[in-house]
């Protein structure tokens, strides 16, 4: 069962003062993850967060492509007109990425190593929940929103244990709230710029989930058309607002920070413009810094234009 964490990180300072809340922390993915949990019982909140990681550690199981045996590491063994058979959290996942790379008209794309690219080389049967590779060579990454699918599922298993205020992140970059802490307009976060850690706006998070993408890491994010690293923004915010129907609202997030640093700034105004629930906040890269901001951003205090 894990054990609340001591340290301070820059989401404890933003959360500091809530009563009742616990923090517990898991690494996987490549990141640290933390559940942040209001409850008068830290012994209970602290086996429903074991449940979270628990839940967690099978998504990682499947959906890495760098552990042997996964789901995608057998996809990317698969060849051409060959059908596997994977888990429901794949199959899930997959569905999700496919129907992002439409929504972005392929600026989200979890395939490479193929001439051919693109969510139309995936053949999925969901009756059968087996996958299909239309063309040989292709591979298969779903980082860029597994994080935010992973928070997605620990919040279900959070709902399932009655936690009905809390809080997930996934290394910082993606974030879902669950409720909303007592006596406040929603969970107190900041956004910062990845450059140089200055505070760009203070947020209330609530019925949102928010995601990051930037190049702090240095060029490590792909445009798909190009097959180069992607250029014109230093950072992209995405939001996507969320449910009491489940809907996989911090993947979608996930997704769409990533789509949003290769998108030019024209589609993905309309982009916010015909999605209500989405909104984004970026960064251009070169000359004079500005935020722009598309979408309804409310309850929000912005430092810098």
């Amino acid at each position: 069962m894990p054990e609340p964490q001591s340290q301070v990180g820059p989401l404890d300072k933003d959360l500091c003062g809530i009563a009742d809340l616990h923090r517990f922390r898991h690494a996987a993915c490549a990141a640290t993850f933390d559940v942040f949990i209001v409850h008068k019982d830290a012994v209970y909140a602290a086996q429903a967060a074991q449940a979270a990681f628990d839940e967690l550690a099978h998504i990682e199981a499947n959906l890495s492509r760098f552990i042997e045996n996964s789901d995608v590491s057998r996809i990317n063994s698969l060849g051409k007109g060959h059908h596997l058979q994977i888990g429901l959290s794949t199959f899930e996942c997959l569905q999700l990425s496919i129907e992002m790379s439409k929504q972005t008209d392929g600026a989200f794309d979890i395939t490479f190593g193929s001439p051919l690219k693109g969510s139309n080389l995936l053949n999925l049967n969901e009756s059968e929940h087996t996958i299909e590779l239309l063309a040989d060579g292709i591979q298969v990454d779903l980082g860029a929103i597994g994080k935010g699918y992973a928070a997605d599922k620990m919040g279900q298993v959070l709902c399932d244990w009655s936690i009905d205020t809390a809080l997930i992140s996934a290394g910082q970059s993606t974030i879902l709230p669950i409720g909303t802490p007592d006596n406040l307009a929603g969970w107190p976060l900041s956004l910062s710029d990845p450059t140089d850690n200055r505070v760009l706006a203070k947020i209330h998070l609530k019925g949102l989930s928010i995601s990051a993408s930037g190049l702090q890491k240095g060029p490590h994010i792909i445009n798909p058309r190009s097959r180069r690293p992607a250029k014109g923004k230093l950072a992209a915010w995405a939001t996507a607002k969320t449910a009491s129907t489940r809907r996989l609202t911090a993947a979608s997030a996930d997704a769409l920070s990533t789509a949003f640093m290769i998108m030019p700034v024209d589609k993905i105004r309309d982009f916010c413009k015909a999605s209500p629930d989405t909104s984004a906040l970026l960064i251009p890269s070169g000359g004079k810094k500005e935020l722009l901001r598309f979408g309804n951003w409310e309850n929000i205090i912005f430092y810098y234009q």
